[in-house]
């Protein structure tokens, strides 16, 4: 055998790039460097580019593809025309006897150490895979480009894919690709990686990265995974199941510190064809098999750490392609390369809107957020009219409630005639990161027939929908200059999905963590339904309830760890410091709205004011589903390891309430004080100042939300908006109880934050906080930096 046009993995090393390429020398790096930490990948060897180029030059084709190229350059011929012919010029090609020799003695030997496990016993079954020079770097990313072929199994089988892999060179992505780029052709060299193939016809396989691909947080390991062999991944031909861990927990092996679970479809199954040209075929995956994992936890945990081991070594987040053996049952990694394109992004910048021109002001509200959004209007009276609805339209209606968050995610702007700060428009988007006006009224008439507008909240409390599409600028800022600040500055966060979003934020934690925004958007179903089915009493509705749990043993099990998982996203965002989740403080109307929930709630005339918090808690009633949500933190803190959770009670209005919750639950193992728990109490009633002294033996802290003290303080429903200008957290009597709850907690030597609006809205409020003595402010995303430059003057002022 030629060592000139063959190279065994074993032999390869990151050193090897120019000759085997950034796929295949990454292969054998993992099986000479990291198969002594016990990451499994598949034997093989790989063709030079000195084959590829022999190859070029035994069937004198460089004159005849620099002939097709120029003229491509030239504007003489189409893109797809240039690429048919160039790869007609490799396909028509044969190799020289010499690189034949050496690729079927490579071949042979191969089978040998593989058993035979192809076609005959002397024929193992391998994966053909292009090797480009140039790809699989940070700084020149072609993966992706040229093709793979599995199953492949025979020394003519095999020669026909390497020539196949040589001809994928000059796809049509690839050749425009590096015309793009303006790299030259003739610097591409193409190696071709042959391995043997792990039965995953016959278990399962998928991708892999060492970090949020959305988002670039560092701390997670995200991995998808399907039924068969692992193209239907690569090539987003099926939706797979989706897995998220978190990697600082890893290493504690009595921890499962899996965050996300996430079922896909997984539609389509490839496996191996028998008999015909092709070698492998799709199957559809039957039904039952759908609503399985493909991944039990154990493998799951076993993948991420050998995420994190390839990425330590190779020093950067990783993309990794991995796949399990349906005979033996084992895993292996397959191929593993930089990732390319959240590690090359900035880590400390930020950015801010800013308007640049003016026009016709048609409607103003609330500004919610502080960016501006441009678009095409869609008015919708109803979220059926979804048909209406094209991604990044303005969306315009009445109201919104959870049924409209498809549509939301997709706008680049909301507009809603009714609502105030703390509506589900306002809330969502926040979440979302889009700009909303609420409460603009007449929205809907006004901007029925028109066709485009900007939609600023980068000017002040009050947001405008302006006219046509608007110039306006982005500012990125820097994060590393915004200012420390004496006062703890925490976050407000609804979802997993926003805890990622907002990783980046100079903040120490999160000040509130909404259950029932999880409950709402991930379980679905009212946890009475789940608990007691049988009280469901419409067919339609149950067949629902099975649809969402299914996969489950019981619908607790279903509450207990979707709710875990939400929770654990959000705690992982801001691991180690603090997470302070809120129990579910849906009211009776809104439990109401969930699948199955209209058959276990009361009708209440004042809902606000009625049957939530923490009288649900130890009532007859609801309990059993209050030590489901128990039950949940108790695994995220010692299941999953997130010990920095800690509990808040919400709308707890007397100190004999206190109790009675504590010791419920108390009984389910949430015991105040084991295993470091820490419980707070929401300070949202007067009674909870008044009565501070008593609650403070009860709690560890105390979070003031604004919301509801200050509608309860001036008797002032804060939805009405006849009202909404004597709604104001500002008010004398509000930051007369404020400054009353704070000499009174820090009197029992307790901790007071605060996780109401107010602070994000006005800065004068914040710093009134921050003179009253506050020990953390719990913010908006998007409104920490303002705050804080805030805070960090008022601090400097007052001489802190």
């Amino acid at each position: 055998m030629n060592d000139t046009y063959i190279k065994w993995f074993e032999d390869l090393s990151n050193d090897d790039v120019s000759s085997v390429g950034g796929k295949n020398a990454s292969l054998g790096e993992m099986i000479s460097a990291l198969k002594k930490r016990d990451i499994r990948v598949p034997d093989g060897f790989a063709t030079t580019t000195a084959a590829y180029y022999t190859f070029i030059e035994d069937n004198k084709l460089k004159a005849s593809m620099h002939d097709q190229l120029e003229r491509l350059r030239h504007g003489e011929q189409s893109l797809t025309k240039t690429g048919k012919e160039v790869r007609r010029l490799f396909l028509g090609g044969e190799f020289s006897k010499e690189v034949k020799q050496s690729i079927g003695e490579a071949y042979r030997q191969l089978s040998e150490r593989a058993g035979g496990e192809g076609k005959d016993k002397n024929q193992a079954s391998v994966a053909v895979r292009s090797s480009a020079t140039a790809e699989d770097l940070p700084e020149a990313s072609f993966a992706g480009q040229q093709e793979s072929f599995l199953n492949i199994s025979g020394e003519k089988e095999l020669l026909d894919a390497i020539r196949r892999c040589f001809a994928s060179l000059f796809t049509d992505r690839a050749i425009s690709y590096r015309e793009e780029k303006d790299f030259p052709h003739d610097k591409v060299g193409l190696s071709v990686g042959v391995q043997q193939m792990v039965r995953a016809d016959k278990a399962g396989s998928g991708v892999m990265f060492s970090l949020d691909t959305e988002t670039g947080f560092p701390d997670v390991v995200v991995i998808d995974a399907a039924w068969g062999l692992g193209e239907n991944v690569v090539q987003g031909a099926v939706n797979p199941d989706e897995f998220r861990v978190f990697k600082p927990l890893l290493q504690n092996q009595d921890l499962v510190p899996i965050i996300a679970k996430k079922m896909g479809e997984k539609e389509k199954t490839m496996v191996y064809a028998q008999g015909g040209s092709a070698t492998v075929k799709n199957k559809e995956t039957p039904k039952k098999k759908r609503k399985r994992f493909v991944l039990k936890d154990d493998e799951v945990l076993q993948l991420a750490r050998w995420a994190c081991i390839i990425e330590e070594h190779y020093d950067t987040p990783m993309d990794m392609e991995w796949a399990k053996d349906g005979e033996s049952g084992e895993l292996f990694i397959v191929q593993a390369r930089p990732e390319t394109v959240q590690s090359q992004k900035k880590k400390s910048s930020f950015l801010r809107y800013q308007i640049s021109e003016k026009s016709e002001v048609l409607v103003s509200g609330l500004a919610i957020g502080d960016k501006i959004g441009a678009g095409k209007v869609a008015v919708l009276h109803d979220h059926d009219d979804s048909g209406q609805f094209e991604e990044g339209d303005i969306l315009v209606t009445e109201m919104t409630d959870p049924d409209w968050g498809p549509l939301m995610k997709k706008a680049s702007a909301i507009v809603t005639e009714h609502g105030g700060r703390t509506s589900h428009a306002a809330i969502v988007s926040r979440e979302l990161g889009i700009p909303a006006v609420v409460g603009a009224k007449g929205a809907m008439d006004t901007l029925e027939g028109v066709d485009e507008v900007t939609v600023s909240c980068a000017e002040g409390e009050t947001g405008h929908v302006y006219d046509g599409i608007l110039q306006y600028e982005e500012e990125e800022i820097d994060l590393e200059s915004i200012p420390e600040t004496k006062t703890k500055i925490m976050l407000n966060i609804a979802s997993p999905e926003a805890g990622m979003r907002w990783w980046r934020l100079p903040v120490e934690g999160i000040g509130l963590a909404r259950m029932e925004f999880i409950i709402n958007s991930m379980i679905k179903v009212h946890p009475q339904a789940l608990l007691e089915p049988e009280k469901v009493e419409d067919d339609q509705v149950r067949e629902e309830i099975d649809e969402i749990t299914a996969g489950y043993e019981s619908g607790s099990e279903y509450f207990i760890d979707t709710l875990a998982l939400g929770i654990a996203g959000i705690a992982a965002s801001q691991y180690p410091d603090d997470v302070i989740v809120r129990m579910s403080d849906f009211k009776s109307n809104e439990y109401a709205n969930l699948v199955g929930g209209s058959f276990f709630e009361p009708d209440e005339e004042n809902p606000m004011l009625g049957f939530r918090g923490a009288s649900r808690y130890y009532s007859d009633r609801y309990r059993p589903c209050f030590e489901l949500e128990c039950r949940a933190i108790r695994r995220v803190r010692e299941r999953l390891g997130f010990d920095n959770v800690i509990v808040m009670i919400p709308f707890c209005r007397t100190p004999e309430e206190a109790d009675k919750v504590l010791k419920v639950m108390a009984e389910v193992g949430l015991e105040r004080g084991k295993n470091g728990l820490q419980a707070y109490v929401m300070s949202e009633i007067p009674a909870n100042v008044i009565l501070a002294e008593e609650f403070a033996r009860r709690f560890d802290g105390f979070s003031i939300g604004s919301n509801d003290l200050t509608q309860l303080v001036l008797g002032v429903d804060r939805d009405l908006g006849e009202l909404s200008n004597l709604f104001d957290e500002r008010n004398d009597a509000v930051k007369k109880m404020i400054e009353m709850l704070i000499t009174a907690a820090h009197k029992q030597n307790i901790k007071v934050g605060i996780c109401g609006q107010a602070p994000s809205d006005y800065p004068d409020f914040a710093g009134f906080l921050v003179k009253a003595g506050i020990d953390s402010l719990s913010l908006n995303p998007d409104s920490v930096i303002g705050v804080k430059k805030r805070l960090a003057e008022l601090e400097t002022d007052n001489g802190q």
